[in-house]
């Protein structure tokens, strides 16, 4: 078993001895997700830390997607525990890049792929540059946030 699943049981009894309730849905829930990748496709397996890192953080997104949209329908107190729950699941995942760093990734990439291909990369290359910068972030970074570094490296060049 990996040792972030085992951290997430391990948490899930300290919640439920604890009684706190907010943690306790919310690692149920991550939990569950998680098995159901799991069981996903045509046989079951053992997710890896990074795909179980993977499940989190689109469980984290969702409950942010969720909040906003619960703000916006004027329901505050869901939109307050959707938030919290993203918090606690915030706790499992890389700490997230800075802008600046993001930025210096992105140049990174775009000057890797320069000297891989012998010439500045424009737009077309694109694609070879988010692999890169992708790779780079290992998940400390929002695809999109990524993207926009690298369309405004590419443009800068």
């Amino acid at each position: 078993m990996s040792t972030l699943k085992e951290q997430l049981r391990a948490d899930l009894t300290a919640a439920m001895k604890a009684k706190d309730e907010l943690v306790r849905t919310t690692l149920r829930s991550a939990l569950t997700a998680i098995g159901n990748a799991e069981v996903a496709g045509e046989s079951a397996r053992e997710l890896t830390d990074d795909e179980i890192r993977a499940v989190i953080t689109k469980e984290t997104k969702r409950r942010a997607e969720s909040a906003e949209a619960f703000a916006g329908a004027g329901r505050d107190e869901q939109a307050a525990r959707e938030r919290a729950e993203g918090e606690v699941l915030a706790r499992y995942l890389p700490t997230q890049l800075g802008d600046d760093e993001v930025d210096e990734l992105a140049r990174a990439a775009v000057a890797e792929v320069a000297a891989e291909t012998g010439e500045q990369p424009g737009m077309r290359q694109m694609g070879q540059v988010m692999k890169k910068a992708n790779a780079a972030a290992a998940g400390r970074a929002e695809g999109g946030r990524v993207a926009a570094a690298v369309k405004k490296a590419l443009s800068a060049t």
